[in-house]
């Protein structure tokens, strides 16, 4: 009961701080476009024309409907996993390390809560948010190429739902730092430093070849297989959006793992520390 009425503050006081609305209002900007300045006339699945900003968009071919949304699809997605997941990262780390300001971690621990729950409040609160804006954005998209395009596709959901778990391995990162370093800018460069280092392990093949030592290309190798594997996990986003089937769900079951870990360790070192 206490963990769900810290979950309830943190969404208060997102929503105080004006970081739900701004992800609404953005998102309801998305789904305004493709409802009413996006017109699409379908005929026996071909796009016959598509209208953007009352200018006729010209097709090569036949462009089919099911290609079209394929395609919103892929590029909404390729959105929300990169600059989406990024102003959730920016909005995120201010919420966690808020329970950190002078005089205020000392409140709230002398309420009669675990600090676990406190941590955890604020963990499951900042997913909660951002959950329900993706649900809100995606499944309006979904809704309205349904009805104006006759395809239902049902990819985009479930790519989200990646976008979804891997931001919530890099709040678990930006938990862990904060009770490092009760800072909410130290926070956010060391989980985008930590995503640039992914993004470049990503690429571990081709710098295990630039390498002149064994001991050199197994530190590679060993950090590739520890920290979340970021680019892998867009590639898979990318399968699912084409439909291809994923055969490799070691990005994701490795990447949970050190999720688990850095949430578990910023769990354990707020119980040690003194106040």
């Amino acid at each position: 009961m206490a963990t769900f009425a810290l979950i309830l503050d943190t969404i208060r006081e997102a929503m105080a701080r004006k970081v739900f609305w701004a992800f609404f209002f953005a998102s309801s900007a998305i789904l305004l476009f493709f409802m009413f300045i996006m017109h699409v006339d379908v005929v026996n699945g071909i796009v016959a024309s598509m209208t953007i900003f009352q200018a006729q968009a010209h097709t090569r071919g036949e462009l089919s409907a099911e290609k079209l949304v394929q395609g919103a699809q892929g590029g909404l997605s390729v959105f929300l996993y990169t600059i989406g997941m990024g102003l959730a990262i920016f909005a995120s780390a201010g919420l966690i390390s808020a329970v950190f300001e002078p005089g205020r971690v000392e409140l709230v621990l002398s309420k009669p809560v675990g600090r676990t729950q406190v941590l955890l409040g604020r963990y499951v609160g900042n997913l909660l948010i951002v959950a329900a804006n993706l649900a809100y954005l995606t499944l309006g998209v979904w809704i309205i190429f349904g009805v104006k395009v006759g395809v239902w596709r049902p990819h985009l959901l479930l790519a989200s739902v990646l976008t979804l778990f891997m931001f919530s391995v890099m709040l678990a990162f930006i938990l862990f730092i904060s009770v490092l370093w009760e800072s909410a800018a130290v926070s956010i460069i060391a989980t985008f430093a930590l995503i640039v280092i992914c993004l470049v392990l990503g690429a571990k093949d081709g710098i295990e070849k630039l390498l002149s030592n064994e001991f050199s290309r197994d530190v590679v190798d060993a950090l590739y297989y520890i920290l979340p594997k970021v680019p892998d996990a867009g590639k898979m986003m990318t399968h699912v959006i084409t439909g291809q089937p994923i055969e490799n769900w070691m990005p994701v079951w490795s990447s949970a793992l050190f999720g688990i870990v850095a949430l578990g360790s910023g769990l354990w070192i707020f119980q040690k520390r003194n106040f």
